[in-house]
């Protein structure tokens, strides 16, 4: 009787300590960034959320959030009144003046990577996981997206084997007005070489470049993705604003693709093994019956 009255207080010990601890997780969060917004849907924990930045549209269902502005120029004033318990966004977020100020108002702020590599986001889903108090479910969403990674990763490579790789510009845009060419160390490279295509552009992150540079790198296969507009209006845009383009070989062969922006910011984000699965087949329309 004794040994069963002390397994019960412990069991009641132990359960008063679960409930403290999940008390004390944050539970009113607002989010600056696309990718982990997402990713804190993804892990169904979107009910926390109060507030997101304007790159946060996916899903649908966050735009009917209170927005916080975008991610690189929040204002402390604008966060604060969402009473929110955490602050997350990657090192994209900011004026560090602003982070000071809600670290100072009695907020915690959790930074994250934005590096685009699959280490990154197991570290990132791993301090979620955290955060939420539920690192099994993190650690299960890590693991089915590195499967699609893998599989993504074995067809690009049984496609390339018999098929040349071809050379792919990404350029991002505001109304196809001064579109910003993505270079190394970007999202927009690492999206293109692991959907099979080489990135033509050896700078690192994103810039500039003069028409005659553009028309130089005459790409097999340009990507563009707009920050105000989408679908045909986006590329209506970008052929008018840069005429030069007429005249390289991937809008002569019909080769124009469009990837939504929200992709490029914030690191990897849930949506991205999908996209790159429909990138390949445009890569390469000739290998379609392979897939």
């Amino acid at each position: 009787m004794r040994l069963r009255l002390r397994l019960i207080t412990l069991f009641a010990g132990l359960l008063v300590s679960h409930v403290s601890s999940a008390a004390e997780l944050p539970q009113r969060w607002v989010s600056a960034g696309g990718a982990l917004s997402e990713w804190v849907s993804a892990l169904g924990a979107e009910s926390k959320l109060v507030g997101v930045d304007t790159t946060s549209q996916h899903p649908e269902s966050l735009k009917s959030l209170p927005s916080i502005g975008y991610q690189r120029q929040l204002s402390a004033e604008g966060i604060l009144s969402l009473k929110p318990d955490v602050l997350i966004g990657t090192q994209e977020m900011g004026p560090a003046e602003v982070l000071k100020q809600i670290q100072g108002a009695g907020v915690p702020v959790e930074l994250f990577s934005a590096q685009a590599d699959l280490a990154t986001l197991q570290a990132t889903l791993l301090h979620l996981g955290q955060l939420l108090g539920d690192d099994v479910n993190a650690k299960g969403v890590f693991d089915r997206f590195k499967q699609q990674m893998d599989r993504q990763r074995v067809q690009v490579k049984q496609i390339q084997a018999t098929h040349k790789v071809p050379g792919v510009l990404l350029l991002l845009g505001h109304a196809g007005g001064k579109p910003m060419i993505a270079g190394k160390e970007t999202a927009a490279d690492w999206l293109i070489q692991q959907a099979g295509g080489r990135n033509l552009a050896t700078h690192s992150g994103y810039k500039p470049f003069s028409v005659e540079a553009l028309a130089g790198l005459n790409p097999q296969v340009l990507v563009f993705a707009d920050r105000s507009l989408s679908g045909e209006a986006a590329r209506a845009a970008l052929l008018k604003e840069n005429p030069v383009l007429a005249s390289i070989r991937a809008v002569k062969a019909g080769q124009v693709y469009e990837v939504d922006p929200t992709l490029l910011v914030g690191g990897l984000g849930p949506r991205l093994p999908e996209r790159l699965k429909q990138l390949t087949a445009e890569f390469y329309p000739e290998a379609a019956g392979t897939q």
